[in-house]
């Protein structure tokens, strides 16, 4: 019997966030975007993008950077943290 196997970046997109932050992520909007102090990341593009969203006081969102998501979630979070660093 052939078995059927879907990668699905968005179920270990909480578990990546915590594991390259090191810190519990507050979910927002079903799983798909997470704050992180005043930095989301947000799954875009059919999980396809990860964009970086500072939040700004009092409800302003500045979309920073995006990086792709091939496949290995964990890398883009690793990815998006390095470009936190540079913005």
């Amino acid at each position: 019997a052939m078995t059927m196997r879907f990668e699905d970046p968005a179920a270990d997109f909480i578990p990546a966030v915590k594991r390259v932050f090191g810190v519990e992520p507050r979910v927002l909007d079903g799983s798909r975007a997470v704050l992180v102090g005043d930095v989301k990341l947000t799954l875009e593009a059919g999980e396809r993008e990860l964009w970086l969203v500072r939040v700004l006081p009092p409800a302003l969102e500045d979309w920073v950077t995006m990086v792709e998501v091939e496949g290995d979630i964990e890398a883009a979070v690793r990815a998006a943290k390095e470009k936190l660093v540079d913005v």
